[in-house]
């Protein structure tokens, strides 16, 4: 069973930055699916950034703020996250497609205070 575990969630005020990580327990190197997705308080969750076969797409309300990136090495994905609004507050989950099956991670907060 492939863990992911996700970290660099808190509390940030509008304007700030924070970087998530995503560590999985196996390699990703064949990995051709990698997302985040992010549930905010009384809505469903929502996929924001994904590397699909090499591909990085953004929902349009984070684009040009936040860069999905992945160290193969280190077997982690990222979320950099600039530019921060109280609209980003959610809890942030990665999704990582390994061997054709999808692993998710337990979920990090993010809280943006104006």
């Amino acid at each position: 069973q492939v863990q992911l575990v996700e970290s660099g969630g808190g509390l940030v005020q509008a304007g700030g930055s924070l970087r998530l990580s995503c560590a999985a327990s196996e390699s990703i190197d064949n990995a051709n699916s990698l997302a985040w997705y992010r549930q905010p308080p009384g809505k469903q969750r929502e996929m924001v950034a994904v590397i699909f076969g090499g591909i990085t797409e953004y929902e349009d309300s984070i684009k040009g703020r936040f860069t999905i990136s992945r160290d193969n090495a280190k077997k982690t994905i990222y979320l950099q996250m600039n530019a921060l609004k109280p609209d980003d507050t959610a809890v942030y989950y990665c999704k990582i497609y390994i061997d054709a099956r999808p692993y998710w991670g337990q979920g990090t907060q993010v809280t943006v205070s104006s």
